[in-house]
Order: structure tokens, then C-alpha cells, then sequence
């Protein structure tokens, strides 16, 4: 069972950062499109950033200029930047690989942001 491990979630003040990190160490890591999705309380889950395998970001209009997704193909990592936090990105953060027909989720990792 292929298995994506978030890390890095954790309670922080509106304008603060915080980077979150998602290794994937059970697929060819260097072939697949990775992503970061939120799901806040009582919404559906959205996208947030995907990179592909090229390095071609894409951004939610929500969160440009703030975060950053980057990839280490070495290291099977994919890592979301988070600058200038606002309580309207609290929301539960998942990983995903997405490779057609191939579709992974991590498990997910809290990401609270109040005073």
C-alpha cells in the first residue's frame, strides 16, 4: 500500500509561517504530478498547489504570492511554503500523487491559524 507521510502541520499565529513537508517513498516519486489539497471545517476539500514533474507550479488564487510548492526528486519530498498565514487557511492539509489512473492521498496534517 502505497503510503504519502505529512509532516510539519502544527498551531500558528495569523501572519506566521509554517512548511510543511510530504515524503512518498513507496512510488517513483520523479514521474508523478504532486499536490497539496485543504479541506477547512464544513467545506469541500480544494486544491491548493500542484507541481508537475517538469517543475510547472500552479496556485490557488487564494494563496499565490504566500506559498510555495517545491519538489527533491532524491528525496521523494514535496514541501509547501506557507508565508503571511491567515485564519482562512486553517483547514486540514493533504498530500497527493497523482499519476493516471494512479491517485494517492496522505493522511493529512492539521494546520490551525488563530491568535
Amino acid at each position: 500500500q502505497v503510503q504519502l507521510v505529512e509532516s510539519g502541520g502544527g498551531s500558528v499565529q495569523p501572519g506566521g509561517s509554517l512548511r510543511l513537508s510530504c515524503a512518498a517513498p513507496g512510488i517513483m516519486f520523479r514521474i508523478y504530478v504532486m499536490g497539496w489539497y485543504r479541506q477547512a471545517p464544513g467545506k469541500q476539500r480544494e486544491l491548493v498547489a500542484t507541481i508537475t514533474t517538469g517543475g510547472t507550479t500552479n496556485y490557488a488564487d487564494s494563496v499565490k504570492g504566500r506559498f510555495t510548492i517545491s519538489r527533491d526528486n532524491a528525496k521523494k519530498t514535496v514541501y509547501l511554503q506557507m508565508n503571511s498565514l491567515k485564519p482562512e487557511d486553517t483547514a486540514v492539509y493533504y498530500c497527493n500523487a497523482a499519476l493516471d489512473p494512479r491517485n494517492y492521498w496522505g493522511q493529512g496534517t492539521q494546520v490551525p491559524v488563530s491568535s
